[in-house]
């Protein structure tokens, strides 16, 4: 089954939200209309008053730019994204396409994923895969990665998606809220957002670590 059927079709079964956004149909003249969760009450009431209004859906790129706060948002899994905004889209193409700048790639690795399609790299094959100043990060303890694991992944740490990856063939992550994350967050029937490899931000933290590793043991 097709991409758009599979979305289509967890649509039609009540499944509109994914990350931070709601998906909301049969409301104002457009087909489709996508909003904050935070928002989700006033834009159901009519009441788009201190709203900022869109209508393309290349606006979802400088809406997902930057925090509340002004900050850059690195990782688009990151629970980070502003809210007071919705925009109308006139049909799927564009809902697709506003989804995929707030989540790139976020609905084809789900549709992969609930195939049981997705292609994942361990983290292993990722940091051999490593080569300048970052080629240190492979030389990081599988204790080390477990611990980065714990304090950089799942909602605790801001991150909204489910890990399908492990350290290697042979070794899980261990049980924690991270690694057990299953890539929704509380308000309704989600569409999880998966992380098939680490990201580079993780990646960056190994060398940290294993820079770390590396000191601690000469003293």
């Amino acid at each position: 089954m097709s991409l758009n059927q599979n979305f289509a079709d967890a649509l039609d079964q009540g499944i509109n939200q994914i990350g931070q956004l709601r998906i909301l149909t049969g409301h104002h003249a457009a087909s489709f209309i996508l909003c904050h969760l935070d928002d989700e009450e006033k834009v159901t009431s009519g009441d788009f008053s201190d709203l900022t209004q869109h209508d393309h859906p290349d606006s979802a790129r400088k809406l997902g730019l930057y925090t509340p706060e002004g900050e850059y948002r690195f990782t688009k899994g990151e629970i980070s994204l502003p809210s007071g905004w919705i925009i109308l889209l006139d049909n799927m193409a564009q809902l697709r396409r506003a989804l995929d700048l707030f989540y790139p790639a976020s609905l084809g690795l789900w549709n992969a994923w609930k195939k049981d399609e997705i292609r994942t790299q361990n983290l292993r094959d990722k940091l051999n895969r490593q080569t300048g100043m970052y080629r240190h990060s492979q030389n990081v303890s599988d204790l080390g990665a477990q611990h980065l694991v714990k304090t950089l992944c799942g909602p605790t740490n801001k991150c909204v998606k489910k890990i399908l990856w492990q350290l290697d063939n042979d070794t899980p992550l261990e049980a924690s809220e991270a690694s057990q994350f299953d890539g929704t967050l509380p308000g309704g029937k989600a569409i999880p957002l998966v992380c098939q490899e680490a990201c580079n931000f993780f990646v960056a933290q190994c060398r940290k670590q294993s820079k770390k590793e590396f000191e601690e043991s000469q003293d």
